[in-house]
């Protein structure tokens, strides 16, 4: 019974934490494109070769430490949204949230083999890729049921679905 009604709540944790999986690896070839127009190939180089010289503890410090001045952005949106600049405030946190997911992958990267060697984060490591291989197995069939209900042709949609897309089509025939 308790189950049956955390399911929402389990299912929205896990969408959320997929979208921060998406961003992640779907930010990371952009972060590269930017890498490749900019000389943060280089930069990368050079960082790689100082943290090889690094401890893993100190590696864990490179790591955190890049994140820390997009915080203050982060502030910046939410002043711009208590004070109603909605579109701005919007923007400066999505904006926030890209690079602070595409800074965090570039330096993962780079420091990835380092950070492993501590075994409390490898466990940690191990522990989310864990969660995102349940969090996919608790959204997949979500995800699936979507996709047939967008491509199907209606007979497998209950009649509440297609009385809601029957007030959609209404509502914008109206306003024109």
């Amino acid at each position: 019974m308790m189950r049956r009604l955390l399911q929402p709540i389990w299912v929205l944790l896990a969408i959320i934490f997929l979208i921060e999986a998406w961003l992640w690896d779907h930010l990371e070839p952009i972060v590269a494109w930017f890498v490749a127009l900019i000389p943060l190939r280089a930069f990368k180089q050079w960082l790689a070769e100082r943290v090889d010289t690094l401890s893993p503890a100190m590696t864990l410090i490179v790591f955190i430490v890049p994140v820390i001045p997009l915080f203050p952005l982060k502030l910046v949106g939410l002043w711009l949204l208590t004070h109603e600049y909605w579109m701005s405030a919007i923007a400066t946190i999505v904006f926030a949230k890209f690079l602070g997911v595409g800074v965090a992958a570039f330096v993962f990267d780079v420091t990835k083999d380092k950070l492993l060697e501590m075994n409390w984060f490898e466990t940690l490591y191990e522990f989310i890729l864990g969660l995102r291989a349940k969090a996919n197995a608790l959204v997949d069939p979500i995800k699936a049921r979507i996709r047939d209900a967008l491509r199907g042709d209606g007979s497998s949609w209950s009649s509440r679905t297609l009385r809601l897309i029957q007030r959609f089509r209404k509502s914008v025939h109206e306003a024109r």
